[in-house]
């Protein structure tokens, strides 16, 4: 049966003349959803929204594997020594630093392997690690180098870990698709944030009035800004074209410089959600791991290609002259870092070992074997002249010196 259609009126009337498109006239206008398909798209629109504070995990439990919490003066074990030979409230890094050459402990420290460790912030005095069997753990380095406490919370490999500003707070990122905030010295997990994808970063505003807001880098290729009062996002940074790796402030932490598996830098004002400088040529590779020299000038990429590049944090300049080489990365996100002094460059590799280059020459002065697997991370101690601490994929964390 044809569709009947309106009248298509008179031709010598410019403005009343429809011609062959008169339309039909059981047409209907309306181009939105019927009132059925509105509430399953509300529904859906629901399930899809970001949640902070989703409902307390059963399995979040914290265990504390030590007794005397407090000493004799009632300071918790947050609070650094005073009783040992190296003074750990000293601002100025050593004058200058050495080579390690020994093992001094090795920490049994995660079932599976460790994905990263962090220091306490300024003093340096405890260690927080994370593992692939979804568990957090706060050691000491100095004393009896125990086990402090356990945070278990989530369900599946941790993936990064950040101290807040005085470390009586820390953020961390799993592949639960969940990013949790947990109190340092009682073990309780204060918050919860997910977008239901993955988060691949986490760190906090470095700014001191700025401590309740995070930035975390997700596998959707968005920087998600959080802030921790509210459980609110703040801001969505959404230019990359792959999944966000690091996430790096410079400038005095008016900016950040995020890295993303789209093999490109991209440099953002803080709470602008358009990057003030893109970064990517040709030659460049993914960058999965970056870290901050301690003066704040140079950033050092880990690159996919096995080497470490070098950018001057001021206006993001690429130093082509500097470029560290031997070791093998490619397909791992090992760590890279400096020396309190600046003089040396360390980073571990696919195959276990861990080596340290020349800052001002650019050579390998040593290389050791660390561990089994693959070495995924290593820190400098921040008031030691020649302490390196290690984590690899076989579940070890050690100490050198």
């Amino acid at each position: 049966k044809k569709r009947k259609r309106e009248h298509f009126g008179d031709p010598s009337d410019p403005e009343g003349y429809k011609g062959p498109w008169a339309e039909y006239t059981d047409e209907v206008k309306s181009s939105g959803p019927s009132e059925e398909q509105r509430a399953t798209l509300d529904e859906w629109a629901a399930r899809k929204e970001p949640k902070a504070n989703a409902k307390p995990d059963e399995n979040e439990k914290t265990i504390l594997h030590i007794e005397d919490t407090h000493d004799y003066q009632g300071r918790s074990f947050l609070v650094a020594p005073k009783d040992i030979e190296v003074n750990l409230y000293n601002t100025e890094p050593p004058e200058k630093c050495f080579l390690p050459k020994k093992l001094l402990h090795t920490w049994d420290a995660h079932n599976k392997g460790v994905s990263k460790v962090i220091l306490f912030p300024k003093t340096g005095h405890l260690m927080l690690s994370c593992g692939m069997d979804s568990k957090i753990k706060l050691w000491e380095l100095y004393g009896k180098r125990r086990c402090i406490r356990t945070y278990a919370g989530h369900a599946k490999a941790v993936r990064d870990i950040v101290f807040s500003n005085d470390g009586s707070k820390f953020l961390s990122a799993s592949y639960d698709r969940m990013i949790k905030l947990w109190d340092t010295e009682t073990g309780a997990c204060l918050s919860r944030f997910t977008t239901k994808k993955v988060p691949y970063c986490v760190q906090f505003n470095p700014d001191e009035d700025k401590q309740h807001l995070f930035v975390s880098g997700m596998s959707d290729k968005k920087i998600v800004g959080w802030d921790i009062n509210t459980g609110e996002i703040t801001q969505e940074y959404d230019r990359h074209l792959g999944a966000v790796n690091t996430i790096t402030f410079i400038e005095r932490n008016h900016s950040f410089v995020s890295t993303s598996d789209d093999k490109s830098l991209r440099v953002w004002d803080w709470d602008i959600p358009v990057d003030r400088k893109h970064i990517a040529d040709p030659s460049m590779h993914a960058i999965p791991s970056c870290s901050l020299s301690g003066s704040g000038k140079w950033l050092a990429c880990q690159s996919m290609d096995n080497q470490i590049t070098i950018f001057a944090t001021q206006k993001l300049r690429h130093n082509r002259k500097k470029v560290f080489k031997g070791h093998m990365v490619a397909g791992y996100a090992c760590q890279c870092n400096f020396s309190p002094d600046n003089s040396y460059l360390i980073s571990g590799d696919a195959d276990g070992r861990c080596f340290i280059w020349d800052w001002k020459t650019t050579k390998v002065y040593k290389r050791f074997k660390a561990h089994d697997g693959v070495c995924i991370g290593c820190v400098w101690l921040p008031h030691e002249t020649s302490k390196v601490i290690t984590c690899g994929w076989d579940g070890n964390i050690k100490l050198w010196d």
